[in-house]
């Protein structure tokens, strides 16, 4: 290994060996050099794994490295064996699916250089869609992810999460400040990180060009799906846990005051509109009885008129 990394990456893998080995070609074709990679083979098949890492160029077997679970222990237990195998003061998750712009390490690491005090940076994320053809997966279309936003902010991914792990470097002190990723979650871990980080302070943008790519493959199930589209069900459930304890710890301190007053405020303001919008309805459907009425006059009249000529 190397002996001061700059940046540490964290591939989480299960019996994916082709994508496995397309996010190293991802990772060795950085043209930051300063890297350590952490392979974390989550209870797949070892030998696979071993032997794409000994197939590496010879300049980059150094620094990489597996480690292996011998049953699957789930996706935030095994980002939490990387960040805590791993030294280098930077961090990223490279999940074994998605890829890098060759630049996009040199990118965030100059921009960390030049803003000390912000906790990470996130690059603009392009979302590849792909699609199986014979052996290999190959991109069908390609969308900027989130492309309104102007930054990624606390307020925006109260809602839902703004920016995935490809896109995203980070200190590893945040993890110091605010703990490592909640391994009880099978899902959204990476939500409820970022959550934690947004309230700390803000974030930027490396500009306009994505250089971080989320595959992504419709339909796919199994091992090579993607979480977000195979496993709605889940997502949605663990969304809604994480907001019920953060809600419970507020009623802890606060009380329930607040928080039920504006339940039934809410309510309230929704059954308004809710109202408002079958009353425009209602009246939309009379001026056009009217308009039909007239119509039909209109057309009768004219016809009276043809007959008198």
């Amino acid at each position: 290994m190397m002996s001061e990394p700059l940046v540490a990456i964290i591939v989480r893998t299960k019996d994916r060996p082709a994508f496995l080995a397309r996010a190293l070609e991802s990772i060795t074709a950085q043209t930051m050099p300063d890297w350590e990679c952490i392979v974390v083979n989550d209870g797949g098949d070892p030998g696979a794994v071993d032997d794409l890492l000994r197939g590496l160029p010879e300049q980059h077997r150094s620094r990489v490295r597996a480690l292996h679970h011998q049953a699957p222990r789930g996706r935030w237990v095994s980002a939490n064996a990387g960040v805590l195998a791993t030294s280098a003061p930077l961090l990223v998750l490279h999940d074994d699916d998605d890829t890098w712009h060759p630049e996009f390490l040199e990118r965030a690491v100059a921009y960390l250089d030049s803003h000390r005090g912000r906790g990470g940076v996130v690059s603009r994320i392009e979302i590849v869609w792909e699609e199986r053809r014979g052996d290999a997966y190959v991109p069908v279309r390609r969308e900027v992810f989130q492309p309104h936003l102007q930054v990624p902010t606390l307020g925006d991914t109260l809602l839902f999460n703004r920016y995935v792990p490809i896109g995203f470097v980070y200190r590893r002190s945040l993890h110091e400040e605010l703990g490592l990723y909640d391994d009880r979650l099978p899902v959204v871990g990476d939500w409820n990180f970022n959550l934690r980080v947004l309230s700390r302070g803000p974030l930027d943008y490396l500009g306009d060009t994505p250089y971080a790519y989320w595959h992504q493959r419709e339909g796919d199930k199994g091992a090579t799906g993607n979480s977000v589209i195979a496993l709605p069900g889940t997502h949605a459930k663990y969304d809604a846990l994480i907001r019920d304890e953060a809600l419970r710890e507020y009623v802890g301190e606060h009380g329930l005051g607040l928080v039920l007053y504006l339940t039934k405020f809410m309510d309230r303001r929704f059954v308004e509109v809710e109202h408002g919008i079958r009353d425009e309805i209602a009246q939309l459907r009379h001026e056009l009885s009217r308009l039909n009425v007239v119509a039909r006059g209109y057309d009768k009249l004219r016809r009276v008129v043809r007959r008198e000529r």
